[in-house]
């Protein structure tokens, strides 16, 4: 029998199974999602489920189940079930779906702490931070920095200098596989039944750190590439993993860089440190690129705000406004189309 209350089932979730016309069958939740199936922990197992089909061409990409979900299920045999219904979501983690401008991707849904991994070698890079905490607080997640590898060696200095304007917006963490406090720090940051996804690129050492929280081989690793000195990327799907006595892990294949689908500027504003500024600007709609007055780039000009953190912003504020027009545009031909087609239904053959 598994405790669904250590995967984060709750009193909230219990009332959006009561309200959905599903509510007598069986909920769990996705532990792992596979391109047609799912691994769905219920209170009495493990099934391997699959959609409906109204559930599978019924909905938008972003919309279907992905891990973390709670969804409600009916049971096909001991082992299988068919997924009718998806509970409302939670923080949950987008991403830019690869290849496109206006669809988003769920990475994790209902996820309470997002552990940013890099790995302090040519892996470190403060813009790449930036841009995931932005896809993480606007989902009201919590961002924790872990750099991992610092047995390898790193300049200290120059990274506390690159963090600095982020110093006061997430957790910074330094750890190593060789020094166990520092992985035991890590876990007390995890509490009973709250769920963490771990985000960063191929090779930061994710899995391992995932395996060394839970002090036990759960997930495969791949060994030191002798020629670049980096982790062998090994996950391929997203996978959950229950933390015994506290909360659930989710691993994530290596993703480079998030597609910005946020466009809440004040969330980007105030992951930056620019909100700081922005009160003293002359006009209340000062834009920050040109305006005269403008309390941001004299912020830039006086090196208080460091250019590279300036020209991110302004790189992440247009792609945040890329993808909402091209969203907008989309809908907008979406309803056009719905539109002529009930015209059609209308007229007599």
């Amino acid at each position: 029998m598994n405790d669904l209350n250590l995967y984060g089932w709750n009193d909230w979730l219990f009332q959006q199974k009561e309200a959905s016309d599903y509510s007598d069958f069986i909920h769990g939740r996705i532990a792992v999602t596979h391109k047609t199936c799912y691994e769905v922990v219920a209170e009495a197992g493990c099934y391997t489920c699959e959609l409906t089909g109204n559930m599978l061409y019924g909905k938008e990409d972003s919309e279907l189940p992905c891990t973390g979900d709670w969804v409600i299920f009916q049971l096909l045999d001991d082992s299988k079930g068919l997924i009718l219904d998806r509970l409302p979501r939670r923080k949950t983690l987008y991403r830019l779906k690869s290849g496109t401008v206006a669809e988003k991707q769920a990475i994790a849904a209902h996820v309470e702490q997002a552990f940013i991994v890099q790995s302090l070698d040519l892996n470190f890079n403060v813009r790449r931070i930036e841009r995931t905490m932005l896809q993480v607080v606007a989902e009201e997640i919590r961002p924790v920095l872990i750099l991992t590898k610092t047995d390898l060696g790193f300049e200290e200095a120059e990274v506390k200098a690159a963090l600095k304007h982020l110093e006061n917006k997430l957790p910074v963490c330094y750890t190593s596989i060789h020094d166990p406090a520092s992985i035991a720090k890590l876990r007390s940051y995890i509490g009973r039944g709250e769920t963490v996804v771990f985000i960063g690129s191929s090779g930061v050492g994710k899995s391992t750190l995932i395996n060394q929280l839970c002090q036990k081989e759960v997930l495969q690793t791949g060994a030191i590439s002798g020629s670049t000195g980096k982790g062998k990327h090994t996950s391929t799907r997203r996978e959950m993993i229950l933390l015994d006595d506290a909360g659930v892990l989710i691993d994530t294949p290596g993703i480079k860089v998030f597609g910005v689908t946020s466009d809440d500027q004040d969330k980007l504003s105030e992951v930056l440190d620019l909100s700081r500024f922005e009160g003293a600007c002359r006009f209340a709609d000062c834009q920050h690129v040109n305006e005269k007055g403008c309390a941001v780039i004299k912020a830039v000009n006086d090196g208080e705000i460091e250019e590279g953190v300036y020209e991110n912003y302004l790189k992440l504020r247009k792609e945040a406004w890329h993808y909402t027009s091209s969203v907008y545009e989309q809908r907008k031909r979406e309803k056009s189309f719905s539109k002529m087609v009930k015209q059609v239904k209308k007229k007599p053959f």
